[in-house]
């Protein structure tokens, strides 16, 4: 990591990625607005939920557990272990960013997948910082246009049982799932936190299950990463899920 500054041609193409990023993952911002309203939540409730916690997985798993019926404490803790793996992406990028003050906690909000993975093999801090910026604001921005077309949407189309919205949320995270599913491990952890989440379904209430299984991702991320550090290693120009992360 050098201080050197960067060139027009490198500034304009670092731009240039990050804003594709935040096109594409914007989009599935319509989703979990309609997925929310279909769950129960109001259009200012979803609004606010992308504003404010804006950590896309995370946000599926809270309206995930409410939908189907469990407590919102419960989808709040849900949400808070998958939005874990946030604490790790900031011990890295803290000494890349080198931010301090009110910078460094403004680029809190928008530290997700997306953007510490199109900053963390930047070879100069000014390409990681703006190669974070550019990501992490283009994604809020159009998530949050994208959230608020798709509560709207979810509202207009009524009871959502009608059209089988209703199976929405589990739709939405097998879309979120399927592109992991490259490797022997995320497929076992799939296949076992699964097991473990329908075993638990018809003794426990709902959100405990799907709380289960994200300690089973949480347990073998722990044991394989004895082996060796662990985190984002997407190339620039490569989005977070290409290289397995997520909104």
């Amino acid at each position: 990591m050098t201080d050197r500054p960067l060139d027009a041609a490198e500034r304009s193409g670092i731009v240039r990625d990050g804003v594709a990023v935040g096109i594409a993952t914007g989009a599935y911002g319509i989703g979990f607005g309609a997925v929310s309203v279909a769950s129960g939540l109001g259009i200012a409730q979803t609004c606010v939920l992308s504003l404010l916690m804006f950590t896309g997985a995370s946000q599926f798993a809270l309206v995930g557990v409410i939908a189907a019926g469990g407590a919102p404490l419960s989808g709040a803790a849900t949400a808070l272990l998958l939005g874990t793996r946030n604490t790790l992406y900031g011990l890295r990028m803290a000494p890349l960013l080198r931010w301090r003050g009110w910078r460094r906690a403004a680029a809190a909000h928008i530290l997700i997948d997306e953007s510490t993975a199109m900053a963390v093999n930047r070879p100069t801090t000014e390409g990681a910082r703006l190669g974070f910026t550019t990501t992490g604001l283009a994604v809020f921005v159009l998530w949050n246009l994208a959230t608020a077309v798709g509560a709207f949407a979810g509202e207009a189309v009524g009871d959502p049982r009608t059209f089988g919205l209703d199976a929405a949320v589990g739709a939405a995270f097998l879309a979120l799932l399927w592109p992991r599913l490259k490797d022997d491990r995320n497929i076992l952890v799939a296949v076992l936190g699964a097991a473990v989440a329908l075993t638990m379904v018809p003794i426990t209430a709902a959100g405990v299950p799907v709380l289960a299984a994200g300690g089973v991702a949480v347990l073998v991320g722990v044991l394989s990463g004895r082996g060796g550090p662990a985190g984002p290693t997407a190339r620039p120009g490569r989005s977070a899920r290409d290289a397995g992360g997520e909104p």
